[in-house]
């Protein structure tokens, strides 16, 4: 059993399966009645004076969100189990529309002063609910999003914006316990000297010429601009490159990236990104190829992330 094939598609299926069962046992037909010999006029549809609408209608409904959420629990394992020719979902979608035409043509019968109670409105309801989901789960972005996520807390590395915590010791530049403050380590974007825009002690003052370093700035900006062109084709060829076969044995995971990526097209990793992954958010790897995963945003959108170097697994 497999909750993680799950969709809030089949969720619906569910839900209709069970409002189907409970109005099976409201008052399907009502009789005009008046005076004291009258008694209980209603009848629901497990009265057999009312046969076939249980059969046709709520027990073939209820069986239709049985077979549906049957092949949804056994995942992969049953896309090609078939019987006679057809998969045990489309049984179902079939046996749905099926009981949805029986009860719409149901309330068109009756005599006069007999008309159709809760449970006959209520059974049309849930059934076009059933049918629509279980035709359009497949088709329908909502329909077709995890019903279980099952999301883990984001962990001390990634917490959310992407970034630790600032004042906490022996992090982000700030001294550990016992540390001299002068000589705490800090980040490569941080306000301590030597980082990000800041001389280092070496460095001597703004302007004079420092060993090892490019004296121009003009070079140093070429330089960086040469070495980012250089990266995206470096990506670009490989996400060009022919994508092998799922891996077998492969299951889904949850996944942070230290740094924003953009994810390829599924079907031409050459193509522009679909979308891009950000720090300090979980995502859901469906797929790997070679040293590539596919992965979903929370939109249901998947697309193939090159560089997978770095990630932290939930």
């Amino acid at each position: 059993m497999n909750l993680r094939a799950l969709t809030k598609g089949d969720a619906a299926v569910a839900g209709a399966a069970v409002l189907l069962f409970i109005a099976s046992f409201l008052p399907y037909w009502t009789v005009e009645c008046k005076g004291k010999y009258c008694g209980d006029t209603s009848t629901n549809a497990w009265d057999s004076i009312l046969f076939p609408v249980l059969p046709s209608v709520f027990l073939l409904g209820i069986l239709a969100a049985a077979l549906i959420l049957v092949q949804r629990f056994q995942g992969e394992a049953a896309t090609n189990r078939q019987i006679l020719g057809l998969r045990l979902d489309q049984w179902g979608i079939a046996f749905s529309v099926a009981a949805l035409w029986t009860s719409v043509w149901a309330l068109g019968g009756g005599m006069d002063g007999i008309g159709h109670g809760f449970g006959a409105w209520l059974a049309v309801i849930a059934l076009i609910v059933l049918t629509g989901a279980s035709a359009g789960g497949q088709l329908i972005p909502v329909l077709k999003t995890p019903l279980v996520t099952d999301r883990p807390a984001a962990p001390a590395a990634f917490p959310a914006g992407g970034y630790p915590a600032p004042g906490q010791p022996g992090q982000y530049g700030y001294p550990g316990p016992g540390q001299d403050p002068s000589q705490a380590q800090s980040p490569a974007f941080g306000g301590q000297p030597g980082g990000y825009g800041y001389p280092s002690p070496q460095a001597g003052q703004p302007g004079q010429p420092v060993p090892g370093q490019p004296h121009d700035f003009a070079a140093q900006q070429a330089a960086h601009a040469a070495e980012a062109e250089a990266a995206r084709q470096a990506s670009v060829q490989q996400a060009a490159q022919p994508q092998p076969a799922p891996a077998a044995d492969f299951a889904p995971f949850w996944f942070a990236v230290p740094a924003p990526r953009q994810l390829a097209p599924k079907d031409n990793p050459a193509g522009g990104p679909v979308g891009e992954l950000v720090p300090g958010t979980w995502y859901l790897a469906v797929e790997q190829r070679g040293a590539a995963l596919v992965a979903q945003l929370q939109d249901g959108t998947q697309g193939v992330l090159a560089d997978t170097s770095g990630i932290q697994r939930g």
